[in-house]
């Protein structure tokens, strides 16, 4: 017994030393994204730095405004294309897709999700860079493919593992006596699925939803290979866009002084993004329980 009560107590330790670090862990990004993040926005200036138009190192300007609007583009055509996609797949495998072919489509699944996202950039570059380029310019658009939608479709694909293994739980967590007693009133299979077994699971779909949203407005590698990067406003889905994660990786590495601070200033804003879409995530399935 004595050594039971020890090996808990050791038990609760590492527990709870594996919490603080986490929160230190966090407590240390924060710190340092917004010590030298803020104080450049305030002596840049907030509305000039997050609505300037123009990102010109060499000669002190640092407007992030069409990275906002490139990353928000590139996030919106991930979310268009990719939640429908998803969530469809789930129910398919939740409650349509036969016994052998799950047992394909669940590992491979899986494994899509540990495909690294440069992997996903060289698929993009080499099969849909060449065939967004034939198509727009079968349409007279001129492109060299390295576009918004081509980064959008990349990162569709790439929150699809998320979506669909989160949603495919969160239905199969539904009691299964929501559905025999839906059947059992007379509904069809199809009307069960889509009108009971949906909406009950809406809560762990709405977390993958978010946590796609979070994965693509966040994807630096892949986009970095197909999206264009041009620093400037898009002027169409088949014309390139810089993303603000694209924006610190490409500039990082010989950055220093001001255009050093002003990278961190753009990830401390990254960085809000995120916190407002979890806050907006936790608000929704907090009145979603109520």
């Amino acid at each position: 017994m004595n050594q039971n009560n020890v090996l808990e107590n050791v038990m609760k330790w590492v527990f709870f030393l594996s919490a603080v670090t986490s929160i230190l862990a966090l407590a240390a990004i924060c710190y340092f994204i917004f010590a030298r993040g803020i104080p450049f926005i305030a002596d840049y200036g907030f509305t000039d730095f997050l609505f300037g138009e123009r990102w010109s190192p060499t000669n002190g300007t640092y407007g992030i405004a069409p990275m906002i609007v490139g990353s928000l583009y590139m996030t919106l055509i991930a979310m268009i294309l990719g939640i429908p996609t998803g969530i469809f797949t789930a129910v398919f495998m939740a409650f349509y897709c036969p016994p052998k072919l799950h047992k394909i489509l669940k590992p491979a699944t899986n494994l899509m999700a540990g495909i690294p996202s440069i992997v996903f950039g060289y698929f993009g570059l080499v099969v849909l860079v060449p065939a967004i380029r034939d198509f727009a310019r079968s349409w007279g658009i001129p492109t060299n493919g390295m576009s918004i939608l081509t980064a959008g479709i990349i990162l569709a694909i790439m929150i699809l593992p998320t979506i669909i293994s989160m949603s495919e739980s969160s239905l199969r967590a539904v009691p299964t006596t929501y559905y025999h007693a839906s059947v059992g009133l007379g509904a069809t299979h199809d009307r069960t699925a889509y009108r009971i077994m949906l909406p009950a699971a809406r809560s762990g779909i709405l977390a993958s939803v978010i946590l796609g949203l979070g994965r693509a407005i966040g994807e630096t590698m892949a986009v970095v290979m197909v999206a264009g990067n041009q620093a400037i406003f898009p002027r169409g889905l088949f014309h390139g866009a810089r993303t603000m994660t694209a924006n610190i990786v490409l500039e990082m590495a010989y950055a220093s002084g001001t255009h050093q601070n002003a990278l961190i200033a753009t990830g401390a804003v990254l960085f809000v993004f995120i916190l407002i879409i979890n806050s907006i995530f936790a608000i929704v399935k907090r009145q979603g329980v109520k």
